[in-house]
């Protein structure tokens, strides 16, 4: 299972392999979870024990509480934060609009020329993330006023990638 895990402004790539191991942000982690109780959990990591207190706030919303420090934490798996970065930019409807990387991502293609004219809906880029193909579409009908990103460039959540007049 595959999620992204935003703490402190810093976002995390985090996948759950089959044999209990992590990857996180592509680098194998050793790590051994263990629920102790409703919200009290154990880790080991690095050969060191932590011992943690993890609460849900609201939807995606949860705090941590470590080794005598909280933290905020946001977790969503992959097709929560596409759904979610889709609502936010259908919201815009007049002025400019950007597109931005709803993951960190391989840009694959840039299907729209900047000034070009868009239709709503339509695919203006095509992130690679998770080994998965993703196509991010206009808002809005609009002009394809710049183009932020080239083909093959990685990119981090929330950068622009193109913006629409």
């Amino acid at each position: 299972m595959k999620y992204l895990t935003t703490i402190n402004d810093k976002t995390f790539e985090i996948d759950i392999q089959g044999d209990g191991t992590l990857l996180v942000n592509g680098e194998k982690r050793e790590v051994d979870f263990r629920a102790l109780g409703p919200a009290f959990y154990s880790i080991i990591m690095n050969h060191l024990s932590y011992e943690l207190v993890i609460e849900e706030r609201q939807e995606h919303q949860v705090e941590v509480f470590m080794q005598g420090r909280l933290y905020d934490a946001k977790v969503m798996d992959e097709r929560a934060q596409l759904m979610a970065a889709r609502t936010a930019m259908l919201m815009a409807d007049s002025g400019e609009i950007a597109v931005k990387a709803p993951m960190p991502g391989l840009v694959v293609a840039t299907p729209v020329p900047e000034g070009q004219p868009v239709k709503a809906g339509q695919t203006v880029i095509v992130l690679e993330s998770m080994k998965m193909q993703n196509e991010l579409k206009a808002p809005r009908d609009g002009t394809l006023h710049k183009v932020h990103v080239v083909p093959g460039q990685s990119v981090e959540q929330n950068k622009v990638l193109v913006t629409i007049t």
